[in-house]
């Protein structure tokens, strides 16, 4: 379950304040909804990949006992 900001709030910000948590669990709620956005949602979702691209990607280098390869928006 996200715990965070929710879309008000944040686009109201710029990508590159936004935690990698918040990119991460709105790009896999948008990439889940894509054949239903609108123009304005598919230019969200592309401004969401573009600063995820930005960084590098969201990923960590390795697992652990600790974590996955895959970020964790909890």
């Amino acid at each position: 379950m996200y715990v965070g900001r929710d879309m008000t709030e944040l686009s109201m910000m710029e990508k590159t304040k936004w935690k990698n948590s918040e990119l991460a669990f709105f790009h896999h709620s948008l990439q889940q909804m894509t054949p239903y956005l609108n123009a304005e949602g598919q230019s969200i979702h592309q401004e969401i990949i573009k600063e995820i691209e930005s960084r590098g990607g969201l990923h960590h280098n390795e697992a652990d006992y600790t974590h996955g390869t895959e970020v964790s928006y909890d």
